[in-house]
């Protein structure tokens, strides 16, 4: 009955991680000037992000709850809107029951839908990103309530026959329209998914083992990015500062990938990824329970079960479009990493054999000696302020759309550096709403997302419901001296999860249940990435990247530079994700596993990345996508061979071009996920890509000639 809700989030451990696209603390925002940067003629969105930090609530008038619903003004509100969306759930579960089938019906269960996501989904925001642990704890109680709700509504059979009513009256199915239908099909899988066809005995069970994944998720996602603590007497004492120290431990929170110290990324590699029983098991019963659920309601496998309604279909078309590309990449990687490990010799010739803690950290250097990409020498360029002007104007060029900073009422947010954008469109009017979460806090998440609070539908009066969704960052604050600076790859960043936004507010179907981001995940990724694309063309980029103090643009030939950077160790940087993929499936495969999780991580690892496997280490362990992107982790890599093949057919002549544009909204973001993924990407092509035109995609990109962007920019 209800798909569930999910969360849009960055690839793992990114491995497109570039010099200068870190996300930990960012460009320096210090100078030896104390007065305040010069402003040069920032739009008012430009001029909004670039203000300095300041109470953004109204401190008068009526104080609201968050995102404006006036219940959510205390924790204590979880637990009324909890309860007035469970008594309108049994309402309209009564009202499908007894409705004659027809397009009502259809109407009624998304209007069900609805009512459970309106708090669900926030509620999923809230308990990971406010500062106020009461509102997590309450948040989170929400989430599994109502989540235990939607998989009881999954096993309802007498809300299933009234659906199943319908799609079985011939007459009635042929009075609908195609995303009407298309919705009444996916409500089916969704109660097919969840054992609807199996003895009340069974249905008990998958209910059981759907509320025990749910549980096993948010355990495994929480443990996955606790520090390791480690006695410091057992670290040298030299290396000591790089790590927290507190009493007698020193606290190893992440991987040190950036640093330039071998010993410092050693020591973290080993620590952060040492074993934990606890998660060992959780991880083990989490892919167990899945594939227990995914057979006792008739798949093969969880991947078979996962991958119905995406792209690929199939675990067996990923599996061949996986070993395809791998191939293809093969001798590229081989290069790359021989690339490396001389850079290493160069600067550590004592320990110079490439090891998985120097991928990051080796193909970041070889890519800042070569192109001469230092951070420190872009961010100038990149205030934020600048960066939401040049997104302002690319979406009004190529989508006839402005952003608008608004003032939140007191209460509307969580943080008060929270800014509150309207969508608009120059003659649909107003289309959403996106909350600006850009700036780091103790606390917060270090994980670049797009989350739906609101999904759009047409309401029962005729209306649109908005949608309204959030973007979360971890930006650097500005300082007295200099507004909030990014790095290339913030900039890349924030341009891909605008991609996501943009999605959201462009999705105009009838049900929020597809609504934007809500449609397979192998697409999701499709137009965030496509953004990526878009910044990294000079004449994008020439159009919002000037100095902050003295206005001066962002010369060519540093774009061109940054952009040549990105082909360097590009093959080994997919052929990791290639592993992670790869990996992925193979946990979400055939049951009983063959061997442990970590038995198959080295193997995967020296048969789909290269570099070897350190003993005493679980990398699986902290793959926290293993939760949101179960069996799917595929989806990132073929959504960039979409997004490759639509850059390079439809904007790469022209990035502003309009027609271009509202094709593009036409044939994809329009449709949310209401209807076939791989027909939408057929409308905007023009044609129906195969696995093969997916790896070429992938692999011509390492070869692009980055100067054909320009030649029309002077």
């Amino acid at each position: 009955m209800l798909a569930g809700w999910r969360r849009v989030a960055r690839p793992a451990v990114r491995a497109l991680r570039r010099a200068g696209s870190g996300r930990a603390g960012g460009c320096s925002n210090s100078s030896s000037s104390s007065k305040r940067w010069v402003s040069t003629s920032w739009s008012p969105v430009g001029a909004a992000f670039n203000a300095q930090q300041q109470h953004n609530r109204r401190e008068v008038g009526k104080k609201t709850g968050l995102f404006g619903v006036p219940e959510l003004s205390c924790p204590e509100g979880f637990q009324e809107a909890q309860e007035k969306s469970l008594q309108e759930a049994e309402r309209l579960v009564q009202k499908a029951c007894t409705t004659p089938p027809g397009k009502e019906t259809v109407m009624i269960f998304d209007q069900l839908s609805d009512a459970l996501c309106r708090v669900a989904d926030l509620a999923d925001f809230v308990k990971i990103a406010h500062p106020d642990s009461a509102f997590r704890e309450a948040a989170e109680e929400a989430c599994r309530s109502i989540g235990t709700m939607v998989e009881k509504l999954n096993t309802d059979v007498d809300l299933c026959q009234s659906l199943r009513k319908l799609l079985a009256d011939k007459d009635a199915m042929a009075s609908l329209d195609p995303e009407t239908r298309r919705v009444a099909e996916l409500f089916m899988f969704d109660f097919e998914i969840s054992g609807i066809h199996l003895d009340e005995e069974k249905r008990r069970r998958a209910v059981q083992l759907n509320v025990k994944i749910l549980d096993l998720c948010n355990e495994f996602l929480m443990v996955s990015h606790l520090p390791n603590k480690i006695d410091k007497d057992i670290l040298p004492e030299h290396i000591r500062h790089n790590f927290v120290v507190e009493g007698n431990y020193a606290e190893i929170s992440g991987l040190n990938a950036d640093s330039p110290d071998n010993l410092v990324r050693e020591v973290a590699y080993k620590v952060f990824l040492h074993p934990n029983a606890q998660q060992m098991h959780c991880l083990e019963e989490l892919i167990t329970s899945r594939n227990l659920l995914a057979q006792l309601v008739g798949y093969d496998t969880f991947a078979h079960r996962a991958l119905q309604g995406t792209m690929a279909k199939t675990p067996e078309k990923v599996m061949q479009f996986l070993v395809k590309l791998s191939d293809k990449l093969f001798n590229r990687t081989l290069k790359d990493f021989e690339m490396m490990e001389g850079m290493k010799m160069k600067l550590n010739p004592i320990k110079s054999k490439l090891m998985p803690w120097d991928h990051p950290y080796h193909s970041g250097v070889l890519r800042a000696e070569r192109y001469n990409i230092e951070p420190s020498l872009y961010c100038p360029f990149f205030s934020l302020g600048a960066c939401m002007e040049g997104l302002n104007t690319l979406f009004n060029k190529l989508l006839g759309i402005s952003l608008y900073a608004e003032q939140p009422e007191k209460g509307e947010v969580w943080y008060e550096d929270v800014r509150k954008l309207a969508v608009v469109h120059e003659q649909e009017g107003l289309l959403g709403y996106i909350y600006c979460d850009f700036f780091q806090r103790p606390d917060k998440p270090h994980q670049d997302c797009h989350f739906t609070i609101r999904g759009g539908r047409l309401r029962e009066d005729g209306e649109y419901q908005l949608p309204v969704v959030v973007l979360m960052l971890s930006l650097p604050h500005s300082t007295s001296s200099s507004p909030t600076l990014l790095t290339p790859g913030m900039m890349e960043n924030l341009f891909h999860e605008m991609g996501h936004a943009m999605h959201s507010m462009l999705g105009r179907t009838r049900y929020q249940h597809v609504t934007g981001t809500r449609c397979s995940t192998d697409f999701a990724e499709v137009p965030s990435i496509l953004m990526e694309y878009f910044a990294n063309d000079y004449r994008v980029v020439n159009q919002f990247a000037r100095h902050y103090k003295t206005g001066q643009p962002l010369p060519k030939n540093m774009v061109s530079r940054l952009c040549e950077s990105k082909k360097v160790c590009a093959a080994a940087d997919t052929q990791l994700q290639v592993f992670y993929a790869v990996l992925d499936q193979i946990y979400h495969g055939k049951h009983p596993l063959e061997k442990s999780t970590t038995e198959i991580l080295k193997e995967t690892q020296e048969k789909f990345y290269g570099l070897p496997y350190v003993p005493n280490t679980a990398w699986q362990l902290r793959f926290s996508h293993l939760v949101g992107y179960a069996a799917k982790y595929y989806s990132y890599l073929m959504s960039r061979a979409v997004a490759s093949m639509v850059w390079k057919q439809c904007f790469v002549q022209d990035p502003f071009n309009r027609a271009m544009g509202e094709r593009y909204r036409r044939e994809m973001l329009v449709h949310g996920g209401g209807k076939e993924p791989m027909l939408m990407v057929q409308g905007m092509l023009q044609k129906r890509p195969s696995m093969e035109d997916f790896v070429d995609a992938l692999v011509s990109d390492l070869d692009q000639d980055f100067e054909t962007f320009f030649m029309d920019s002077e």
